[in-house]
């Protein structure tokens, strides 16, 4: 459970997540997507730290989060992207005064020279129209392209678990199905594990191996892909339909 002062942000709320697979978390905005993400990643611990300083609001935390048979709950974020979890955040944050490579560059202090070298070739691979940008500042790049970039500085790290927040907001039809064939090319290439949130759930059910539907914080519906594409009350709230 995550509060914020006294509001239920997440509220026993349990997922698993098996190696290998692709899994969904469906919900509207503010439903817990992003806090959920914040939680497993361990920026929350972060959060509570910041708000704390500066007489903020409250952030408490309750539970287990248990990685490779490990609780990791109270495991700082630098040291569970050492682990293999890591986050590409909502909104494509990246450097905008920095270029597209010295973005990745950033993303590879953790890597050995010979590892990220590998690592930029595969984003380049994965996401062809970054090749020719190399030299151009994240800022100048287009909502797509900087998300393409996220996801790519994700990579880098070499995640076991990789947590996607929202990668298809704000995005047109033709850059989710580009960012669709992308992810699901990291499962068949590289055997990463994906957690993936999203409010429009169309686009990922059909790759995904389960997922749920998240309201208020709390579970609301579990199932396959194929179930949760199926669902009417699905249909209804998370299709545009």
């Amino acid at each position: 459970m995550v509060f914020f002062e006294n509001a239920l942000a997440l509220n026993d709320f349990s997922i698993v997540v098996r190696q290998g697979e692709i899994v969904g978390v469906i919900g509207s905005n503010s439903a817990g997507k992003t806090t959920l993400m914040n939680t497993i990643s361990g920026l929350i611990i972060d959060m509570k730290l910041k708000e704390k300083r500066r007489g903020g609001e409250r952030i408490t935390i309750y539970g287990e989060i248990i990685f490779q048979g490990e609780n990791i709950m109270d495991m700082e974020p630098y040291n569970r992207v050492k682990k293999g979890i890591v986050l590409s955040r909502e909104r494509h944050p990246v450097f905008p005064e920095t270029d597209v490579m010295g973005n990745l560059k950033i993303a590879a202090h953790l890597r050995k020279k010979s590892e990220a070298k590998e690592m930029y070739e595969y984003v380049f691979n994965l996401f062809p129209i970054l090749a020719p940008l190399k030299r151009r500042k994240a800022g100048f790049l287009s909502g797509g392209e900087q998300q393409m970039l996220s996801i790519g500085m994700a990579l880098i790290a070499r995640p076991t678990l990789l947590l996607l927040d929202e990668p298809l907001l704000g995005l047109s039809p033709h850059v989710q199905s580009v960012l669709v064939d992308a992810i699901e090319n990291l499962k068949s290439s590289l055997g990463i594990t994906i957690l993936i949130t999203e409010q429009f759930a169309r686009p990922i059910l059909p790759m995904i191996s389960s997922g749920c539907i998240i309201e208020n914080g709390m579970l609301a519906l579990t199932g396959t892909g194929a179930e949760l594409m199926d669902n009417p009350d699905v249909k209804a709230a998370y299709f545009g339909v």
